[in-house]
């Protein structure tokens, strides 16, 4: 079993949206037994908050539903648990290396190195780009999906 753990900020946009697409991917896929998948926040801004509303509705409008999703905040014995962390950019991985106590085993990455890139999933949170963000986030999931798949940690 692979265990994905996507972080950003708050844990209410990006990571949450990560979350439940790659949900959704995986079980459209035939793989969902195959995986643990989750989300966590480098902040304690929002712990114990809902999806943000219009990330919940741009889940919605694909037919992926966020119900019951709280945020909650990335701790050292994530590292531990999870063996892929995938931040939503550099200010979420520097935190997560911060929290995680570094990175010895190579598991910390962002989501977009995923779709062949080298920027960040900009957060919707100050954009307002909630369409830009969904697409990233979907291109990112993708390329893991087909990645995971690629090196055997995923078996059709």
């Amino acid at each position: 079993m692979i265990k994905i753990l996507f972080v950003c900020h708050g844990n209410i946009c990006r990571s949450p949206m990560a979350e439940f697409v790659m949900k959704d991917l995986v079980r459209q896929a035939g793989l969902a037994q195959q995986c643990r998948i989750a989300s966590a926040a480098t902040s304690a801004e929002e712990l114990g908050n809902p999806v943000y509303p219009p990330a919940r509705r741009k889940l919605a409008e694909h037919g992926i539903d966020c119900a019951g999703k709280t945020a909650r905040r990335l701790t050292a014995g994530d590292y531990e648990t999870y063996d892929l962390l995938i931040g939503m950019d550099r200010a979420n991985l520097r935190n997560m290396r911060r929290l995680c106590g570094g990175d010895e085993e190579g598991k910390l990455h962002l989501l977009l190195e995923y779709a062949g890139r080298q920027d960040d999933v900009a957060d919707p949170w100050y954009t307002r780009d909630f369409e830009a963000t969904w697409r990233d986030v979907l291109d990112g999931c993708r390329g893991l999906l087909r990645q995971l798949l690629e090196d055997g940690a995923l078996v059709r």
